[in-house]
């Protein structure tokens, strides 16, 4: 993500108020783009379907299908991502850009092919005509290659054009809806896949005109000697505790109903931590604003200084201001979200009887924004836990809260209703508190971690 921080400085330095706005604007819809936009053109979707196609069930089972399908999708890919950001990163580095085309190509394969193979496997438990099932699958595909293609274009940091190619991308899918709806089911799913795969090759358009390779397909990326597989499993542990909650609360009988064969949904779950993660936008555009310019850039002067054996002093002095940097950073990230967090629990009942929903789930809602404020507070950590290359502390931070998100909730469905949602906030609590502490030790022996570090 270090490229946006260069293009966030850009808008700040005409150093006017609307400067301020346009470059909070532009990170929160770059931190957050991607996920909102494929939320709300489902939410736009369900809503021009409702009356139409029918029955209303058809309705629930699109959007529950397609949940799933985001679930598994950033579940299987959420590894390669990481470890694709890194790998590309690299190539840059060394200037071997006429590999990452191929290399893109060979993870595109093999991601097609996992696709595939999860989708067979589940082919017979779906109730479903042979033509949805094609229609899905092809979605599903389509879904987790142009993951792949995001973390590209990230590396080249056309973070423009990915925000505008996926509105393009979601926009194409809900005009089709409109007009494939009276198909029913496979409307709704042919409209969905049509739109995954025009963002799909978009992307890959994008870098196939950029990047053209100097081969059909590589296979670098996983070659132990040029990749780093700790990075696969923070992916991999990340997403998995991202939906542990909600998974546990899909396939348990008695907070769950049967929507399509094996797919479950839970009603007094899905909805409130669905309605939460809407307000993670403020938080994301802080934590992309301070940590990817104000943090990179005492970071760099830090490393810069390191480099060129510059005085022991300055050294510290640098150090000092990084940390400070640091500190600053996560208090206003922790500052905005916990004002956002404030607004919506006095505001939450309104907000919900305008959307028309039971104001019930009030409750679960507010221990859900909680949650979701501390996962914004995580994730910096986390960010600055990987600039500091410290790639052992987020993978066992990573497995931490995957294994706590799994037992808390557990624990609090055992123990009753009353106790829903907590689970997930005492798992996101317990690894931040462990992301500070273990952060505040590796800031205090950066110094002679760095320079141990030194060959020669």
């Amino acid at each position: 993500m270090a490229g946006i921080g260069f293009e966030i400085r850009k808008i700040l330095k005409k150093n006017s108020l609307l400067s301020i706005f346009q470059a909070y604007g532009y990170a929160g819809i770059i931190g957050s783009g991607p996920w909102l936009l494929s939320i709300l053109a489902l939410m736009v979707i369900g809503i021009l379907s409702v009356g139409i196609v029918l029955p209303q069930s058809l309705i629930i089972q699109f959007l529950v299908s397609v949940t799933y399908m985001m679930a598994a999708s950033l579940i299987l890919t959420g590894g390669l991502q990481l470890m694709l950001t890194r790998f590309a990163a690299d190539l840059f580095f060394r200037r071997q850009d006429q590999q990452v085309l191929p290399n893109l190509l060979g993870s595109l394969l093999l991601t097609t092919i996992a696709a595939l193979v999860i989708s067979l496997l589940v082919w017979p438990f779906i109730p479903l005509p042979s033509l949805s099932k094609l229609l899905l699958i092809s979605g599903f595909v389509c879904l987790c290659n142009q993951w792949l293609g995001v973390i590209f274009l990230s590396g080249m940091k056309e973070y423009r054009a990915i925000v505008l190619v996926m509105i393009g991308g979601y926009a194409t899918m809900i005009l089709l809806a409109s007009v494939l709806r009276f198909w029913g089911l496979n409307g709704l799913y042919c409209s969905f896949f049509v739109g995954e795969a025009m963002l799909m090759f978009s992307f890959l358009l994008m870098i196939v005109r950029r990047y053209p390779g100097d081969r059909l397909i590589r296979f670098d990326f996983l070659r132990p000697d040029q990749v780093f597989y700790g990075l696969f499993f923070c992916g991999l542990f990340y997403n998995a505790g991202v939906w542990a909650d909600k998974i546990i609360f899909w396939f348990m009988p008695f907070t769950s109903v049967e929507i399509l064969g094996p797919m479950r949904a839970s009603p007094i779950y899905d909805l409130p931590i669905f309605l939460a993660y809407l307000s993670v936008i403020p938080g994301m555009a802080v934590f992309l604003v301070r940590m990817e310019t104000d943090f990179v850039e005492h970071y760099d002067h830090f490393y810069h200084a390191v480099r060129t054996d510059s005085p022991l002093d300055e050294i510290y002095q640098l150090k000092d201001n990084m940390v400070r940097t640091a500190q600053a950073g996560i208090y206003e990230i922790f500052k905005v979200q916990g004002i956002t967090l404030v607004f919506l629990l006095l505001w939450g009942g309104e907000l919900l009887r305008y959307f028309g929903i039971d104001v019930n789930y009030r409750s679960l809602l507010n221990i859900d924004l909680v949650g979701v404020a501390l996962q914004v507070v995580m994730l910096s950590l986390f960010n600055i836990m990987y600039y500091l290359d410290k790639r052992q502390s987020v993978l066992v931070l990573n497995g931490l809260f995957l294994v706590a998100n799994t037992l808390f909730t557990l624990l609090t469905i055992y123990l009753g209703p009353y106790f829903y949602g907590y689970g997930f906030v005492l798992a996101c609590l317990v690894t931040t508190v462990a992301g500070l502490l273990w952060l505040n030790k590796q800031f205090n022996d950066l110094e002679y971690e760095t320079f141990m570090q030194q060959k020669g």
